[in-house]
């Protein structure tokens, strides 16, 4: 299963920016989608999650100004961010968890988008 993620890019200090993320492959279910961030010098770190039901987490330091959702029948999930700061400078991944047909099976999987980078800066 493949991730394609796109949407990053220069944006000033309070301005907005919607990342994507489409899942592609032999996919059966998405259980998972996610999107996590890694800074110069410091860990990846859960930005935001949201299950096939709707159900979503937050990291703390983008509550109220980032939200989550996905197109189930796309594949797809969605990261809009406002209110953006210089700490929010990072390499954006996706990250999906679910089931892919291989073969004559089922079989989990678990995969990361190749990033993007959002830079928040004036």
């Amino acid at each position: 299963v493949q991730l394609q993620a796109c949407g990053g890019g220069l944006v000033q200090p309070g301005g907005s920016l919607r990342l994507s993320c489409a899942a592609s492959g032999s996919i059966f279910s998405i259980n998972a989608m996610g999107w996590y961030r890694q800074a110069p010098g410091k860990q990846r770190e859960l930005v935001a999650a949201i299950t096939s039901g709707g159900s979503t987490n937050y990291a703390d330091s983008v509550k109220g100004r980032f939200t989550i959702s996905r197109d189930n029948a796309k594949n797809t999930v969605y990261l809009q961010m406002n209110s953006l700061k210089p700490e929010d400078t990072a390499v954006y991944y996706c990250n999906a968890e679910g089931g892919k047909l291989e073969g004559p099976g089922l079989h989990p999987f678990g995969s990361w988008g190749q990033g993007t980078l959002v830079t928040v800066s004036s």
